[in-house]
């Protein structure tokens, strides 16, 4: 029995011109698209290491080293590596610790408030019960357009004794508030807070709300869901990204607590110049000229505001994950 081999047939030479010159053309627009894609992402990865990574680097540097004195204080000053000292330091100030008990105290209330008043506005927009929607969103979105400074120095107006509208309509009333008082300088502080971006979040949950399929709410109109249980039930869970994306920028601006105490820290006691940890790095930095403490500070600042944000983040890919398995 003779076995037959089968040899392929040969290319023909002309197929193989075009398939080499199919693999060059497909090369060469690969290197075009990343290089259209170069030049749109070089603004972006400048900005990233001249804003951030330079800034960084410069503060994690800059903690390592102190300005000492040798001998009893006479000497010339001269930069010495302290290695660890100063996040020692700073975390065993208790100062410091404080500050970050206020701020924790702050988002308690802040975050909550804030998306939660922000979408029942959005709603409440989407909804369309409320009349000239346009202006209802202007009139919202316009406290955001003024500076933080700008607003703290209004509310310290209007929180101010003898000189504010709101204290004197309420002494008339009988009705003694003090707004920067012992247990009310924080809430204070987030009605500030809240006046100023409250109407931004509400733009971005709007925006979210309006990309909505229509096909969804006309079909829970059908099932018999009124108003209330078509914003909860079905509006609010498609726009949950949204939701974690608003509440992890929140915190994170949360974390960064600095404008409001420190304009109103002159007008009240129980606004000290290390109320906040940003304030703690601020008088660390400017009033004390500790620039090793301020940068130990601010990187501990950094690493905090990263691994809450890096938890927020699991928690709600494990959350979105354990749903999906549900299904």
């Amino acid at each position: 029995m003779t076995a037959t081999t089968h040899v392929p047939a040969a290319t023909p030479a002309p197929q193989r011109s075009a398939d080499a010159a199919g693999r060059k053309a497909h090369r060469a627009a690969g290197r075009r698209r990343g290089g259209a894609a170069g030049v749109l992402m070089a603004p972006f990865f400048a900005l990233l290491v001249l804003v951030f990574l330079i800034p960084v680097g410069t503060a994690v540097w800059l903690s390592f080293f102190s300005d000492d004195q040798p001998g009893l204080g006479f000497g010339a000053e001269r930069t010495v590596f302290v290695g660890l000292r100063s996040y020692a330091a700073v975390l065993t100030d208790p100062t410091f610790l404080s500050g970050l008990g206020t701020v924790a105290l702050y988002c308690v209330l802040y975050i909550p408030l804030m998306v939660i008043g922000s979408l029942a506005l959005a709603l409440l927009l989407d909804s369309g019960v409320v009349r000239l929607r346009a202006t209802a969103q202007l009139g919202l979105f316009l406290p955001h357009a003024v500076p933080g400074i700008i607003a703290s120095l209004i509310w310290l107006y209007l929180y101010t004794p003898g000189i504010s509208p709101i204290i004197d309509v309420l002494g008339k009333a009988d009705i003694t508030v003090d707004f920067l008082g012992l247990h009310t300088t924080l809430p204070s502080i987030v009605n500030i807070a809240l006046w100023s971006n409250l109407g931004y979040n509400m733009v971005v949950f709007y925006a979210a709300l309006q990309a909505v399929p229509r096909e969804v709410l006309e079909a829970s109109v059908v099932d018999g869901a009124g108003p209330v249980r078509t914003a909860l039930q079905v509006k609010a869970p498609l726009v949950r990204s949204s939701i974690v994306m608003v509440a992890m920028f929140t915190l994170i601006w949360a974390l960064q607590l600095f404008t409001e105490p420190m304009l109103l820290h002159q007008s009240s006691q129980m606004i000290n110049s290390r109320f906040s940890p940003s304030m703690y790095i601020y008088d660390a930095a400017f009033n004390r000229t500790n620039y090793s403490l301020a940068a130990a500070a601010s990187v501990i600042l950094l690493l905090l505001t990263m691994a809450l944000s890096y938890g927020v983040t699991r928690w709600t890919n494990r959350v979105d994950s354990a749903e999906e398995n549900a299904r």
